[in-house]
């Protein structure tokens, strides 16, 4: 039996980059499956429907055309379903993609798809899991940079990095430490701190390693908490972020842990970019949770 695979297209991203290279993605991918839907959503909601129909016909892998919030819904489809999730990176910070080893630009994406389609190469990963239903991918953050998570996503200038950069300069005005409870089941910590990193795989922001020995297939998440630290101190901190020579700084402290509990105030919560409500949250490490096309 053949492979029926469907391509989730979400014009947005990228400023669009996504939509203008729809149907060149689309006839590269014909060429190594038997059936290719092409699902064009412009909600989340839509999206999920056009997933649900794909399925109910015989889905075999969903490829997501898009940013993280499209690989974000990707992941919920297929960590309920057992499908196999490919990335064609079209968004502008693209973590997870990049934490996978997907080529950063859209074209060499697919032709890394095709090829594992006809050779039908898949692994298995870790995911996150909030609360009993919600799944995510790569990092669940509050505090400061939860806060530059969401100036950046009102951002409409400029795109990639460079947002996140801005964003943080910006949130550095106005951001205070606040007590936290970092709750791992073996460990209580209850500290001032600036933010709390969980990290199934290194990235967010458009590339920061902010979890810099996270590993995806490794059953256990990373955790990053930067304590209580100055503006200035922050803003000395903020070059190692690029390169991960953060986890050396004396405010930060770094743990290993199956399942996080954070508390102790009411900051807001992202997860692969995308909103998740307020502390306190509860996250469990789920192994093997997704398979994606290698």
């Amino acid at each position: 039996m053949g492979i029926h695979a469907a391509l989730a297209v979400h014009p947005a991203s990228g400023h669009g980059a996504a939509a203008r290279i729809a149907d060149t993605v689309a006839a590269r991918l014909r060429t190594a499956v038997d059936r290719l839907d092409v699902l064009v959503a412009n909600s989340v909601e839509e999206s999920r429907q056009l997933m649900r129909s794909s399925h109910a016909a015989g889905l075999d892998v969903l490829i997501v055309l898009g940013g993280d919030g499209a690989a974000h819904q990707g992941v919920q489809f297929c960590a309920n379903n057992d499908v196999a999730l490919g990335l064609v990176p079209a968004g502008t910070g693209n973590d997870f993609a990049r934490a996978l080893g997907v080529p950063g630009e859209p074209l060499p994406a697919v032709d890394a798809l095709v090829a594992a389609l006809r050779s039908g190469a898949r692994r298995r990963i870790d995911l996150g899991r909030i609360g009993p239903t919600t799944w995510f991918a790569t990092v669940l953050c509050t505090g400061f940079d939860a806060s530059v998570n969401e100036r950046a996503n009102r951002m409409r200038w400029p795109s990639g990095p460079r947002r996140y950069d801005l964003a943080i300069l910006a949130e550095l005005a106005a951001f205070r430490p606040r007590p936290v409870v970092v709750d791992t089941g073996t460990e209580r910590l209850e500290l001032d701190a600036t933010l709390v990193a969980v990290g199934n795989t290194r990235f967010y922001g458009g590339g920061v390693p902010i979890c810099p020995t996270a590993d995806p297939e490794d059953g256990v998440f990373d955790v990053t908490i930067i304590g209580h630290a100055t503006r200035r101190g922050l803003v000395r901190m903020l070059p190692g972020l690029r390169t991960g020579n953060h986890v050396t700084h004396s405010a930060v402290r770094t743990l290993r842990a199956r399942s996080v509990t954070l508390a102790g105030n009411t900051w807001p919560a992202y997860a692969d970019g995308e909103p998740q409500g307020t502390v306190p949250v509860t996250v469990s490490c789920v192994p093997g949770a997704l398979s994606v096309l290698a």
